[in-house]
């Protein structure tokens, strides 16, 4: 990607300044030649060139080889001023901003130097979390989430008291939105990214529900993730206030492009009518599904005002993604519940998020509730379990 294209463009720009430098300097030469030509024709021409060949002859050669002296130092000193014209000039393109808005020289090395190195380091923290089968886990997280015993911690407990779920904390990558963000997860994670952000106003602790900061947020998620794919992994994509109970991957459809958890499953996975929670999805890297993420961001373009969500489900039935054959599913509620539509049976649930959930205070209260619940299940002796499956969940409580 951008690391290859940049370093020859770098060599195709110095090669051609290069190629200017030395022209300058025959064209200096033919100036000079030019000057002493017409300088002899205008203080004698012709009868002064005899003069000095006459006064050549007479004196061996003498005035000869001072013209050739003269030469020698001539030579090196317009070589030695257009040298500093040239690095002036340089200094001067490295500085100066275009007040049109036309990448000048620095602005194009410093733009390419920074993509290569975040290319890289994304790259590198991709495989290092990968799967065998080039899949990694991917949340998203903000300086308010990443707060000691805020959501992100609640996270990453329910992967470690999960039902065989704390080997995922091997393969999973937590993106930032901020300095605060992604200094909390080096200090308890393995695998993280921050993305920088395009907007030079933007505040990720600030991003609240459908202001421009949340909008920002969501489809630069899309916009990444996108490059994700492209990069050849497949992902696992969930909200940070989603509790791992199971694996999920037992659950997932082996012939789906695109597959999605929902508010209100109607039990068909193949009806686009159901109404998807895209904040947990499995996605595998092919070119179907790089398409739909580029078909989905671009989207936003049109849908100016509404979320990465309401977005997808104003795309998903057009004939475009069909006439692709993109193959989506929906999730069942019964292995992927919420407090949209909980799952009702503990046997079987994967999955638990806090949809439908305003404030994050409430959903830090009821996720915890939730792990509760969860550990007084695991708890229970295996025979007592098989008749645990209808027990109803304690939450939503404060969400309501």
């Amino acid at each position: 990607m951008g690391s290859t294209a940049g370093p020859a463009k770098k060599v195709k720009v110095e090669k051609e300044l290069i190629i200017t430098f030395e022209r300058s300097i025959q064209v200096a030469e033919g100036r000079s030649h030019l000057s002493s030509t017409r300088f002899g024709q205008g203080f004698g021409g012709p009868i002064q060139e005899r003069a000095m060949k006459t006064s050549v002859d007479s004196n061996n050669g003498l005035i000869a080889r001072g013209g050739h002296s003269n030469l020698l130092v001539r030579r090196p000193m317009q070589i030695f001023i257009f040298f500093v014209g040239f690095v002036l000039a340089l200094m001067f393109l490295c500085n100066y901003t275009s007040p049109f808005g036309i990448p000048i020289l620095s602005e194009y090395f410093i733009t390419a130097s920074t993509t290569e190195k975040n290319e890289t380091v994304l790259e590198s923290v991709l495989r290092k979390a990968s799967m065998k089968d080039k899949t990694v886990i991917i949340t998203n997280l903000n300086d308010a989430w990443a707060e000691p015993g805020s959501i992100f911690d609640v996270f990453l407990e329910s992967f470690r008291i999960g039902n065989e779920t704390q080997h995922f904390l091997n393969h999973l990558v937590v993106i930032n939105w901020d300095q605060k963000a992604h200094a909390r997860c080096q200090a308890i994670h393995p695998h993280c990214y921050q993305i920088e952000s395009k907007s030079e106003n933007f505040t990720a602790s600030e991003a609240y529900f459908m202001s421009k900061d949340y909008l920002h947020i969501v489809w630069r998620k899309i916009d990444f993730l996108s490059t994700v794919l492209e990069l050849g992994y497949s992902f696992v994509f969930t909200d940070t206030d989603i509790m791992w109970l199971r694996n999920p991957f037992k659950q997932f459809y082996g012939d789906a492009d695109f597959q999605s958890s929902c508010d209100d499953f109607n039990g068909n996975s193949t009806d686009l009518n159901n109404a998807p929670n895209t904040g947990f999805s499995y996605v595998k890297s092919n070119e179907r599904s790089i398409w739909l993420y580029k078909f989905w961001f671009n989207s936003s373009r049109i849908y100016r005002r509404m979320h990465d969500q309401n977005a997808f489900n104003m795309i998903k039935m057009h004939p475009n993604i069909s006439a692709m054959n993109v193959k989506i599913r929906f999730l069942s509620t019964t292995y992927f519940g919420g407090f949209c539509q909980p799952s009702k049976d503990f046997n079987q649930v994967c999955t638990m998020h806090a949809n439908c959930c305003k404030g994050l205070q409430n959903k830090i209260d009821d996720l915890k509730i939730l792990l509760d619940d969860w550990r007084n299940y695991t708890a229970l002796p295996e025979n007592q379990k098989q008749h645990y499956s209808n027990h109803s969940w304690s939450v939503p409580k404060h969400c309501r």
